[in-house]
């Protein structure tokens, strides 16, 4: 789906929404799965004469069909608040890309909110990771390395295969996979960098660097009413 208004690099796009809290309690803490940023040249342009043409329960609740519009879905009231209410964090900030021998990764991270827990603060963080092969080799996934600073002054270290669960191929006919992920830190700032381990054809290995990028903090924040996960970066 696409937002009311083009944005400079990036558009808006989810497969599901799920919010985690009652809709008469103001909180704009909520998580959205399958929403991620992606550039203007993979949107496809789409029509379609069918008032319906995406089956999700929020289609209707935000969206208008309207027959005399050239683009005949036009936003709802609903949409346009459910995007004030939650504009702080869904809000673009920085884009990170780095490439390795034709490999290129590109991180978005966005500040979810903080929450209270065990007389301590909790501050989480969401970031879209975009995996792209510029070359004509087919490579695999095969591991990622992360290493997470906190201001608290604790270096964390996680290792493992793949990511969400997957070692995505990367090939000419697919050369991009997307997904995102969570992190949390018990200070209002940090850092996240790391490495992907990439297989070739040949059994060849490859690593390939995730740029470095901040993790901050709005310094207007409240205490949430929801903690998220367990995710593992």
């Amino acid at each position: 789906m696409r937002e009311d208004s083009r944005m400079s690099s990036c558009e808006l796009l989810f497969g599901s929404v799920r919010h985690l809290y009652e809709s008469s309690v103001d909180v704009s803490f909520c998580l959205l799965l399958g929403l991620d940023y992606v550039s203007h040249e993979d949107i496809l342009p789409y029509n379609s004469s069918d008032r319906s043409p995406i089956q999700h329960e929020l289609f209707d609740r935000f969206l208008l069909y309207d027959s005399t519009k050239a683009l005949p879905f036009v936003a709802r009231d609903t949409l346009r608040a459910w995007q004030e209410r939650n504009h702080p964090w869904l809000e673009l900030s920085d884009v990170h890309r780095e490439t390795t021998e034709n490999i290129r990764v590109t991180v978005i991270p966005f500040y979810m909110g903080m929450r209270e827990a065990q007389n301590s603060h909790v501050y989480w963080w969401r970031y879209c990771i975009r995996l792209e092969n510029l070359g004509t080799e087919v490579v695999q996934l095969r591991e990622r390395h992360w290493r997470i600073f906190s201001l608290s002054g604790t270096l964390e270290t996680v290792r493992g295969r793949g990511v969400v669960g997957r070692e995505p191929v990367l090939s000419k006919e697919q050369p991009a996979f997307q997904y995102s992920s969570h992190v949390s830190l018990q200070a209002p700032s940090g850092h996240m960098w790391g490495s992907y381990r990439f297989e070739s054809a040949n059994r060849s290995l490859l690593d390939v660097r995730i740029p470095p990028f901040s993790l901050e903090s709005k310094s207007d924040d409240s205490p949430n009413g929801f903690l998220p996960g367990p995710f593992t970066p």
